[in-house]
């Protein structure tokens, strides 16, 4: 086996707080911008194609992306806050919270499918062409970041209920 490199709650508080950051300006930032027939430009984040898909009236489309891609984003980073100091001598209620963010945390990835999805559902004419911007990569850099965190938060809280 190996060791675990533990932080102190301290720098994983602060990496909770980069991340919402980056998780917030990837979440307002440009993602891409849709050209068709090289005059029309549409550029999107993922706050305009929810208003997009809410005023096309897509709405089970605009929850479904809301809760995955801006909820439940939030709701982890919060828990996370909450948990990073997290010891062996926490409550029940905790290490639950803690374990189900561990087991159903492959799902962090659904945040990336979703965006593909609503750059799927933005309706392209004849000739269309798609121009990535940096808010996609910032954005996929908070998720990454979250995804990372959480693995750490878990294995430290599994390293002091082994000690």
């Amino acid at each position: 086996m190996f060791h675990t490199l533990n932080f102190p709650p301290h720098l994983l508080r602060m990496g909770i707080v980069l991340a919402s950051i980056l998780l917030v300006v990837g979440l307002v930032s440009p993602m891409m911008t849709l050209t068709q027939f090289y005059f029309f430009d549409n550029s999107f984040s993922v706050f305009s194609g929810l208003t997009e898909l809410f005023s096309s009236g897509q709405y089970l489309l605009a929850i479904i992306v809301f809760l995955f891609s801006v909820l439940l984003p939030f709701v982890k980073l919060f828990l996370l806050f909450k948990l990073a100091g997290l010891s062996a001598d926490a409550s029940r209620a905790q290490q639950k919270i803690l374990h189900l963010m561990h087991d159903y945390g492959r799902w962090a990835m659904l945040d990336v499918l979703v965006v593909a999805v609503l750059i799927v559902t933005v309706k392209l004419g004849a000739v269309a062409t798609v121009e990535i911007h940096w808010g996609l990569y910032v954005f996929a850099a908070a998720i990454v970041l979250i995804m990372y965190l959480t693995d750490r938060v878990v294995k430290q809280n599994k390293g002091d209920e082994e000690a």
